[in-house]
C-alpha cells in the first residue's frame, strides 16, 4: 500500500467521526471515540504493509519524502498517540459534558462531545505528514494543521476560565512563533534558491554560503521549534496551558506537540550539522539551549504543587535530552556512534509511554476529583492500588530508574554528549537528572505514605478500557527497559 494512503485514511475517518456525530441519533458519544480508536488501532496495522514506490518522481515526492525506518516510526507514534489520547477522552468525558456550554433546548445532552473526539484525528494526520515531510511548504502546511488544532483543544471548556486563558496565551504565542518559521523559511530560500531539503542540504554544504544569513535564518527557525519543543526560554507558555488545556489535551500536547517540534528540528537542522562552515556555531548554539533548557526545567518543578504544572516543567527538561543529543550529532571519527535521529526517536517513544501512562491516571483521578493538587494523589494506595501502581512504574520511568525505557532514553543521551565530549551538557544533564529523582519520587511518597484526604476515602473505579491501556503501557515500559532493542530494531 502507498504510505500517503495512510493519511487519506485518517483524514477520512475524522470526516466520517463528525457526519455521524452531525446526522445519526447516538445516545452516547463516546462510541464516537470508540470508532476513532478502532479506525486508529486499524491504520496502525496498515503501517506494516507499506511499500516502498518503484519511483518518486513527480510533483508529490517533491512534498513528501520516500517512507523509510524513522518516518514510519514517527508515524506509528502519532497514531498511538491519538488512541491513547481518545481512551484518555472518554475518561474525561463527565468533565468535558459539564464545562462545556449548556445545549440548546432540545439539544443532545453531550452537545459538542463529537468535536472533541474528532479533532485529534485530525491532528494526528498533520503528525503523520509532518513525519514525511520533504519540503519548506509541507512542513509548514502540516505544523499549522496540528497547531490550529490544537488552538481548539486547549481552549475547548468554555465555561472553565482556565482552558479559556489557555487557549489565548497559546494562540497568541503560536502565532507569534509561525512569524518566526516563516521568516527563517524565506531568509534561507533566499540563501539556498530552493525550498526542497535535500537541495538546501546540498546548497548549506558549499564553502561560498554566506553564513551570516544562514545562521540568520538558522536563528529564526530555532525560535519557532523552541516554542514546539518547549526549549527554554521559549517555554513560557507551557505551564500555563498545560494547567488550563483538558487533560488528554495536555497529554496530546505533551507527546505530540513534542513529537512534531522533534520532527522538524531533525528535518531542518540536519543541514546545518552537515555543513562544515556552519557545524561549529551550530552546535554551540544547540549546546547552551540544551544546558539552559535541562536546568531551568528540572530546576522549576522542585516547588511545584499542582501535578499538570509539575509536568510541564518535566517536559522542557526532556526537551532539554532531546536537544543534547542534537547537539552531539558524531563527527566522522564517531562512524559507529548512534546518529541523532535514532536516540530521538528512541526517547520520544520511551517518552510517549510513560507520559500517556501518567496522563491516563490523571484524567481516571481528576474524572472523580475535583482538585489536581499532590494533595489530591494523597493515600492514592488505599483508594485505588492499581492506580497508584501505574503511576509509580510511570514516574520511576520518567525518573530514568534503570529496567525502565526512560532509564535508556537518558542513557543514550547522555552516551552521545561523551563520546562528542560535550562536557557541560554531561554536567547539566545529571543535575538535572538528580533534581527529577526528588520531583517525581515526592508523589509516590505521597502515594504510599500519606494518608488520603478526609472526605476522600472512597474507593476509584477504573474504566475497563482505560485499565487495559494501562496495563500494556506497563508492560511495554518495562519491556524496553530490559530489552531496549526492540525499540532500536524498530529503527533500524
Amino acid at each position: 500500500m502507498p504510505v500517503y494512503y495512510l493519511e487519506f485514511i485518517v483524514v477520512a475517518l475524522g470526516l466520517v467521526m463528525l457526519m455521524v456525530d452531525a446526522f445519526a441519533k447516538l445516545e452516547d458519544k463516546r462510541s464516537l471515540a470508540r470508532l476513532g480508536i478502532l479506525g486508529l488501532g486499524i491504520v496502525f496495522l496498515l503501517l506494516f504493509t507499506v511499500e516502498k514506490p518503484a519511483a518518486t518522481e513527480g510533483v508529490l515526492w517533491k512534498f513528501y519524502a520516500a517512507p523509510d525506518s524513522l518516518s514510519l516510526f514517527f508515524k506509528g507514534l502519532a497514531v498511538l498517540c491519538t488512541l491513547l489520547v481518545l481512551v484518555m477522552a472518554v475518561e474525561y468525558t463527565p468533565v468535558v459534558v459539564e464545562q462545556t456550554a449548556n445545549p440548546e433546548p432540545g439539544a443532545h445532552s453531550q452537545a459538542g462531545l463529537g468535536e472533541f473526539f474528532a479533532l485529534p484525528v485530525f491532528a494526528c494526520a498533520g503528525l503523520m505528514w509532518m513525519a514525511s515531510a520533504n519540503h519548506l511548504v509541507s512542513i509548514f502546511v502540516s505544523l499549522e494543521t496540528v497547531s490550529i488544532t490544537f488552538y481548539i483543544l486547549v481552549a475547548y471548556l468554555r465555561r472553565n476560565v482556565g482552558s479559556l486563558e489557555a487557549g489565548v496565551k497559546y494562540l497568541i504565542l503560536g502565532a507569534l512563533s509561525t512569524g518566526f518559521l516563516v521568516y527563517g523559511f524565506a531568509w534561507l530560500f533566499g540563501v539556498t534558491g530552493s525550498m526542497e531539503l535535500p537541495a538546501i542540504s546540498e546548497a548549506l554544504a558549499r564553502e561560498g554560503i554566506n553564513a551570516t544569513a544562514a545562521l540568520f535564518a538558522f536563528a529564526l527557525i530555532l525560535i519557532a521549534l523552541g516554542f514546539k519543543l518547549g526549549a527554554a526560554p521559549f517555554h513560557l507558555w507551557i505551564p500555563d496551558v498545560y494547567q488550563g488545556a483538558p487533560t488528554p489535551i495536555t497529554a496530546f500536547l505533551s507527546v505530540g506537540s513534542k513529537a512534531a517540534g522533534a520532527v522538524v528540528a531533525l528535518r531542518l537542522i540536519s543541514p546545518f550539522l552537515a555543513s562544515s562552515p556552519l557545524v561549529g556555531k551550530v552546535t554551540a548554539i544547540l549546546v547552551v539551549l540544551a544546558i539552559l533548557t535541562l536546568l531551568v526545567g528540572n530546576l522549576a518543578a522542585l516547588p511545584q504543587r499542582n501535578i499538570k504544572r509539575l509536568l510541564a516543567y518535566s517536559s522542557v527538561g526532556h526537551s532539554g535530552f532531546l536537544l543534547m543529543a542534537m547537539a552531539s550529532a558524531p563527527r566522522e571519527s564517531l562512524a559507529n556512534a548512534m546518529t541523532p535521529a535514532t536516540v530521538v526517536a528512541f526517547y520520544l517513544g520511551a517518552y510517549l509511554l510513560m507520559t500517556l501512562l501518567a496522563f491516563l491516571v490523571l484524567s481516571s483521578l481528576r474524572a472523580v476529583t475535583p482538585g489536581e493538587d499532590l494533595d489530591a494523589y494523597r493515600g492514592l494506595s488505599k483508594r485505588s492500588p492499581f492506580l497508584a501502581f501505574a503511576l509509580v512504574v510511570s514516574m520511576a520511568s520518567l525518573a530514568g530508574i534503570p529496567l525502565t525505557a526512560g532509564f535508556f532514553g537518558k542513557l543514550f543521551a547522555f552516551k552521545m554528549a561523551i563520546d562528542a565530549g560535550q562536557w557541560g551538557l554531561l554536567v547539566a544533564g545529571l543535575i538535572a537528572a538528580g533534581a527529577g529523582f526528588y520531583y517525581y519520587l515526592k508523589i509516590a511518597v505521597s502515594m504510599y505514605f500519606s494518608a488520603p484526604a478526609k472526605g476522600e476515602e472512597t474507593a476509584i473505579r477504573v474504566n475497563p478500557l482505560t485499565a487495559a491501556a494501562m496495563v500494556v503501557l506497563m508492560i511495554l515500559i518495562v519491556a524496553a527497559g530490559f530489552a531496549p532493542g526492540l525499540i532500536v530494531r524498530l529503527l533500524s
